[in-house]
This record gives C-alpha cells, sequence and structure tokens, in this order.
C-alpha cells in the first residue's frame, strides 16, 4: 500500500507498535484483520488530516474567464458562489471576466493580462480557435493553471475540462426528438450560438448522427451565430421560419430560446417539439410555462467545485486523483425540476392535464406536443 508517511507516525496514529504496523504494509502475517484496519484506517486518517493542514490559511486567487450570455455568466457566479463554504478551509476568491460578446482578440487581451499580472487558475469558455490556444499556453508558461468550463480547447495544454459529454448530449436530444415527434411530418430547426465553441459543434455532431441514424427522413435546418442573444436570435429564427413552411420542431443547442419562441409566435407557427440546454433562468421559466418540452442540464456547481478542486491539486494543496469524468446529463421536464427549484416543480404538478389543443392554442403553448407526465 503506497503511501508517504514513516512507519513510526501511522504506528503513533494507530496506537499499535511500528513492529505490527511494519509485518501489515509488508503483508507478512501474523496479525489480526481488525488490526490491519487500524493500520489502513491510520494512513488515511494521517493522509486527510496532512490535506487539511496543506489547506488551512490558503488563499486561491481564480480568473473566470467566460463569453456568454449573461443567462449563463450569472448562473456561472451563481454556482462557484454556492460552492465556496464547501472548500473550506481553503479560501478560494475570484475575478470575474464576462462578455456577451466581440471579437476573439479582446478575450485573447485578457488571458494575457492574468498571465503578466499572475494568478492561482483561470476557469476559462472560450472559443476552440488558434489565438485562444495560443493564449492558453501562455497562461501554462507562467505558471497558472487553465481549466476548461463547458466547451474544451483540446488543441492546448489546459490541465482539464469540466463539462458535460457534448455529443452524448446531442445524441439524447435526438432520442427525445425522434420519440416524440414520432410520424408527425415537419422539419427540425437546429440553432447555434457560434460555429467556434467546441461544445456546441459536438453536440450538433450527435444530434445530427443519431437523428441520421433513427430518423433519415427528418430534414434538419441549420442557423447559426445568433450569440444566444434575444435580437440576433429572433432575426435568424424568423428568416428560417420564413424560408421553411416545414419547420415545425427545435433544437436550442445555443440558446436564445425566448426569441426563438416568439418568432414561432408571431408567425402564428406551432413548435410541437422544443429542447434546449441548461436550467438557466430563462429556460426554468420556460419549462414551468410548458413552453419547452425539456432541457438537457448537467450541475454547474459540480463543475466549478471540481474545477476549484483541479488547480488546488495543481498547486499540491490537494492530493492527486483520477481523471476528471464527464458531467451526468439530466433531462429535466416540468415534472422533475431539481432539488433547488421544489416550488417549480410543485407547480408543475398541480397543472392539470391540458386538453389537446389546436394549431393556434399550441402556439400559446409550444413545446406542449409530448405528453412529459409518462
Amino acid at each position: 500500500m503506497g503511501h508517504p508517511f514513516p512507519i513510526r507516525e501511522i504506528a503513533r496514529q494507530a496506537g499499535l507498535s511500528e513492529a505490527t504496523v511494519d509485518r501489515v504494509l509488508n503483508g507478512r502475517g501474523g496479525v489480526r484483520e481488525s488490526t490491519a484496519r487500524e493500520v489502513h484506517r491510520a494512513i488515511a486518517d494521517l493522509d486527510r488530516q496532512r490535506t487539511q493542514v496543506r489547506l488551512v490559511g490558503r488563499t486561491f486567487m481564480l480568473d473566470i474567464v467566460v463569453r456568454a450570455p449573461e443567462r449563463f455568466t450569472t448562473a456561472v457566479r451563481a454556482a462557484l458562489e454556492a460552492e465556496l463554504p464547501s472548500l473550506h478551509p481553503a479560501v478560494v476568491r475570484s475575478r470575474f471576466h464576462f462578455r456577451e460578446t466581440g471579437p476573439v482578440r479582446e478575450q485573447v487581451a485578457t488571458l494575457d493580462r492574468i498571465a503578466r499580472r499572475g494568478s492561482q487558475g483561470v476557469v476559462l469558455k472560450a472559443p476552440d480557435v488558434p489565438e485562444v490556444t495560443a493564449a492558453v499556453g501562455r497562461l501554462v508558461a507562467a505558471g497558472i493553471p487553465v481549466v476548461t468550463l463547458v466547451t474544451d480547447l483540446p488543441a492546448s495544454p489546459r490541465l482539464a475540462y469540466v463539462g458535460s459529454d457534448n455529443r452524448a448530449a446531442g445524441a439524447t436530444a435526438a432520442y427525445l426528438m425522434g420519440q416524440w415527434l414520432g410520424d408527425r411530418p415537419g422539419n427540425v430547426l437546429t440553432s447555434l450560438s457560434s460555429g467556434f465553441f467546441r461544445n456546441e459543434e459536438e453536440r450538433e455532431m450527435g444530434f445530427r448522427s443519431a437523428m441520421r441514424a433513427g430518423h433519415p427522413q427528418r430534414a434538419l435546418v441549420e442557423i447559426a451565430e445568433g450569440q444566444g442573444l434575444d435580437a440576433t436570435q429572433y432575426d435568424l429564427v424568423r428568416a428560417a421560419l420564413e424560408r421553411d413552411p416545414e419547420i415545425r420542431a427545435v433544437y436550442s443547442i445555443g440558446g436564445g430560446n425566448i426569441a426563438t419562441l416568439k418568432a414561432f409566435a408571431e408567425l402564428g407557427r406551432e413548435c410541437a417539439v422544443f429542447i434546449a440546454h441548461d436550467l438557466d433562468q430563462d429556460n426554468t421559466r420556460l419549462l414551468r410555462e410548458h413552453r419547452l418540452s425539456a432541457v438537457l442540464h448537467h450541475d454547474l456547481r459540480q463543475d466549478m467545485r471540481e474545477a476549484c478542486h483541479l488547480v488546488m491539486r495543481a498547486h499540491g494543496a490537494l492530493p492527486p486523483a483520477g481523471p476528471t469524468l464527464p458531467s451526468a446529463i439530466q433531462v429535466v421536464t416540468p415534472y422533475n425540476m431539481p432539488p433547488q427549484s421544489p416550488d417549480l416543480r410543485a407547480d408543475a404538478l398541480r397543472m392539470p392535464p391540458r386538453p389537446r389543443t389546436s394549431e393556434a392554442d399550441a402556439v400559446r403553448h409550444p413545446g406542449a406536443g409530448p405528453d412529459l407526465r409518462g
């Protein structure tokens, strides 16, 4: 059993003789099973206490650099702040660098300023472009670990990626879309905020691949570069609907869902199935109103907690751990809201079954097509 502690220290912790500890560690026999367990427990206790000693009084300054709409950056800030108590006895302080849009050079300039000024770590959501990859390289060269959040930069020397398996998320959306649309005719609108975010590209590839395999007759209509902002998203969706009268469903990869629903409503069009990502404030409300069919969600608090732990390990303040696993993908409907939103879940369960609606009525309640109550 590998460990960094001398036999004398283990013996003192366990209240046993050094000879007994030596026999247990070297498998020489002649020791009761209960005594062996005491030795292993003592080693675990020493390791845990050593970790606490390393963390007491340590302050880690993190820079959170995110390009995304405000509804997402607000969720990132809230997730990190909610996790701060769980990181004690370490103290984590954070500087937030949020932008909704703008040229890549502005985000690169932010990363370069951090490299010059110094930081214990950077948590980054950025487009997967060569300029950003190079900037991450400069941060790492300056001794600053970088953790990518939600969307990865695999060609960069980043420390790790935290987030969900985006291809699996896209395939899950295709599965739900196929089940809920069934044999009804209609094309599916896929909406990306930008083609330069790897997570969106992977979601789209997973969705398209699964749809092609399971529902090859279903046409997919793609729009992109709305940046997840309502103003630009509305124009893109309205133009797509005007071009294609067969669009009947939406897979929203990049957000802007209020604007998407507004375009459907203003043109008097039904949205039979609407699948979105992330349980942010907008999507929570839309789901509660039954205007979304489902939201594919992952625990952003878990992601932020893991990002902090990765930075601490990079500085030797926590012991090494295994590889970072993807966040679990949750399919959230109006009837299984997460525990932090019990009022929403209760309201959804109290709603009476809705009778079949006309097309005009469905415009007011898009996403109501599938029966989500099972």
